[in-house]
């Protein structure tokens, strides 16, 4: 089983585990300690098939991932469609395509009317208690905007504008599975068949 290992732009297949912990040891601010020689080798020459991550520092990591690929060409053309094991990975999940299609036109400039639905932490006082505590709220809306970001934005500001909201409630972030939108037309909604 060869080895896979990135950091950042920095990418090689090797065969051996020597030539791993070479190309490791040339990682920027990583220090080689023996217990991460350890953990290494027992990772590298284990059963186990997963990708592994390593820290580098608070934030930054390297990962190697198990493959059958002896070139880093080969790895690029085949390896990342298939399991350390042989086995083909399973394709991406259908509302993980829409998501990523989503994030991917998030910032392109089409302007219009946009529906989208927002998921935020509210803080609300219970009634028995008396404190205060996160509630799941769906907020949805039919915003005039340039682009998906520019929708999320409006809705954000609206939000934390509105008396009824308290300023400690928790918004999700743009690119996160809380926020959605889709692109309705130019027309004003009320005219858009949805």
């Amino acid at each position: 089983m060869n080895l896979y290992i990135r950091y950042f732009d920095d990418e090689c297949v090797v065969t051996s585990v020597d030539d791993a912990l070479r190309f490791i040891a040339t990682i920027p601010g990583f220090v080689m300690t023996p217990q991460f020689e350890r953990d290494f080798c027992e990772y590298a020459e284990g059963p186990v098939p997963y990708p592994k991550r390593y820290k580098v520092r608070p934030r930054l990591y390297f990962i190697v991932i198990k493959t059958n690929a002896s070139t880093l060409e080969e790895f690029k053309a085949n390896g990342k469609g298939e399991n350390a094991d042989g086995t083909q990975a399973a394709p991406m999940h259908e509302g993980n395509k829409e998501r990523y299609g989503m994030l991917r036109h998030l910032t392109d400039e089409q302007p219009g009317w946009y529906e989208a639905t927002l998921n935020f932490k509210r803080v609300v006082q219970s009634a028995q208690t008396g404190k205060f505590e996160y509630v799941d709220t769906l907020f949805v809306a039919r915003v005039k905007a340039h682009s998906g970001q520019d929708c999320y934005n409006r809705i954000i500001d609206h939000l934390r504008t509105r008396a009824d909201i308290d300023h400690r409630s928790q918004f999700p972030s743009v690119k996160g599975k809380n926020f959605r939108y889709t692109f309705l037309g130019i027309k004003p909604y009320a005219e858009v068949a949805v």
